[in-house]
């Protein structure tokens, strides 16, 4: 039998589940009641309260879990490219685009909210995206040392690559799988793009 603790992890994980099953490309969190939630988890909306204080805080819990898992598969795709070598940006954006197929309303939540009304939902999302940003950074001057091609402006060419990315998998999430592989095709483009220029304006400084 499942222990009370463990319990209370599924019936948390079932909560964010219930969520995320409720978005979609015409509806977003904001639309979504406690009620409703608890209802599709199978709990009581008075016990909704045992494991998080509001509706919001559940979001939020979404938000640190659609960033933590994108930097963890980012990881592992450097990891590939450090193993098996190939290029960066193409097995960053492959990488990526599983990420969206997976968590597409994951994705969606954090695209909503990153502009949203809800300032601490915001700032949330904010502080995924400056983690992901540093990250990217620290990569990108590693590997410009291992190649001795320098960079202009390690940390501007991160927060444009993820900019970039950012729209482009808004785009990505509703299209088709052949609009997808020229999304891909056009990313790959537009990121190496950043990336000699950037290699570019050093040589010149």
């Amino acid at each position: 039998m499942a222990t009370r603790a463990e319990q209370k992890l599924k019936t948390r994980r079932a909560l964010m589940d219930a969520a995320l099953s409720q978005l979609s490309a015409d509806r977003g969190f904001g639309s979504l009641s406690l009620r409703e939630v608890a209802r599709e988890a199978g709990i009581a909306p008075t016990s909704f309260y045992r494991h998080f204080a509001e509706l919001d805080e559940l979001g939020l819990a979404l938000v640190d879990e659609g960033g933590v898992a994108l930097r963890q598969l980012m990881r592992q795709a450097r990891k590939r490219i450090a193993r098996d070598g190939g290029s960066a940006i193409s097995t960053s954006v492959e990488t990526f685009m599983e990420y969206l197929g997976n968590n597409a309303n994951l994705f969606r939540l954090m695209l909503r909210e990153r502009t949203g009304v809800s300032k601490p939902f915001r700032t949330a999302v904010k502080a995924e995206i400056d983690h992901f940003v540093t990250e990217l950074a620290d990569d990108l001057r590693r590997i410009a040392d291992e190649q001795n091609r320098p960079l202009s402006e390690a940390r501007l060419v991160a927060e444009s690559m993820v900019t970039l990315v950012f729209n482009q998998g808004a785009e990505a999430l509703d299209a088709t799988p052949a609009e997808r592989e020229e999304l891909k095709a056009k990313l790959k483009t537009e990121l190496r793009m950043i990336l000699v220029g950037s290699q570019t304006l050093a040589k010149r400084q």
